[in-house]
């Protein structure tokens, strides 16, 4: 059993985690607001993001970054995908060689284009970096509803440590030695499930939600086998899964975001409305990046982006991609990796 558990970022899936993990062992939960730790101490519970949820006797909360992770032997991190490099550079002083950082975010380094996990090497090398994704909507987990995840890390064994923390929980968890693949689907599906609500927001029906997220689906898998990643992991619960929910759940931000896009609301009025981050906003352009630095075409992705932009409508990118030259939809076997 493992000595201590941090969870680094209070958010609604960082505060989740931490209350899984604190049911068998000590787990700190940190965030960085000073005066929502004092209200979580005082209250057991988080009031901003889970606030009928109380916290397991095991777990505490702190702002100091370095009580959170004194003596832990599994970091998860919960900060959004923008903000992780200067949270590692924080605690890494403070993590002991081998110690598992297991990002929960779902995003691309600005700029570098880098998955959480390459920033996780760069900022503390001698950790085992490894990531938890899935179709976890937190707040349906936080209340006790099955849901399952995947772990992935290149350390088979760091990855059994983490899936036992959460054995005998409401959470099933899975692994997997395909991080690349785990990483890609997650960013994705974020942008997908922008373009999901905008399908949505634009009444366009049930039949162009599902051609949306089929061919969604090919895109997310085209980048990650071009990012090194494995064909099985695109039609398991990191890539198809984590699709469906995040595209078509009424608790999903992606997806509300997009809703309001199609209904022809002004992105930066959406955004100011909303107290959680909606990692697609930040993600489609670095995503986009990555795609042309490894040749690879996301036309969904790619009008997302446009609409975030400002330089399309709606009804622009809709009209656009359904222009586009006609193909063999079996043209696609090379997409998810099943032909040459």
């Amino acid at each position: 059993m493992e000595r201590r558990i941090a969870v680094i970022g209070a958010g609604s899936w960082g505060t989740t985690v931490a209350m899984l993990a604190s049911r068998a062992r000590p787990t700190s939960l940190w965030a960085r607001d000073a005066s929502l730790v004092q209200t979580m101490h005082a209250q057991r519970a988080n009031p901003r993001y889970i606030s009928d949820c109380h916290f397991p006797d095991a777990m505490s909360v702190t702002s100091h970054i370095e009580e959170a992770t004194r003596e832990a032997s599994i970091i998860f991190l919960g900060v959004p995908s923008h903000g992780a490099r200067a949270v590692l550079e924080q605690l890494a002083p403070f993590v002991s060689p081998g110690v598992g950082i297991v990002s929960l975010a779902k995003g691309l380094e600005q700029g570098s284009l880098l998955r959480i996990t390459e920033v996780i090497e760069d900022c503390v090398p001698h950790a085992v970096p490894a990531v938890l994704t899935g179709p976890n909507i937190a707040h349906e987990i936080a209340v006790g509803q099955p849901a399952g995840s995947v772990v992935a890390c290149g350390d088979e064994a760091t990855s059994k440590r983490v899936q036992a923390v959460f054995e005998g929980s409401n959470l099933r968890v899975y692994t997997s030695l395909d991080v690349a693949g785990c990483e890609i689907a997650g960013v994705t599906k974020n942008v997908l499930a922008i373009a999901s609500g905008i399908v949505d927001g634009l009444n366009l029906g049930d039949n162009a939600r599902a051609m949306l997220l089929t061919r969604g689906l090919a895109e997310m898998s085209r980048l990650g086998l071009a990012a090194g990643g494995n064909s099985q992991t695109f039609g398991g619960l990191a890539g198809v899964g984590d699709l469906m929910v995040t595209s078509m759940s009424a608790r999903s931000r992606n997806r509300r975001v997009g809703m309001e896009l199609g209904a022809g609301r002004d992105l930066s009025g959406i955004v100011a409305e909303t107290p959680m981050i909606a990692e697609g906003v930040q993600s489609a352009a670095p995503l986009v990046s990555l795609a042309g630095r490894l040749g690879v075409e996301l036309p969904i992705a790619e009008r997302v982006l446009d609409i975030i932009e400002g330089t399309l409508s709606p009804e622009q990118a809709v009209r656009q991609l359904m222009d586009r030259p006609v193909r063999g939809e079996w043209d696609a076997l090379g997409d998810l990796g099943l032909s040459n």
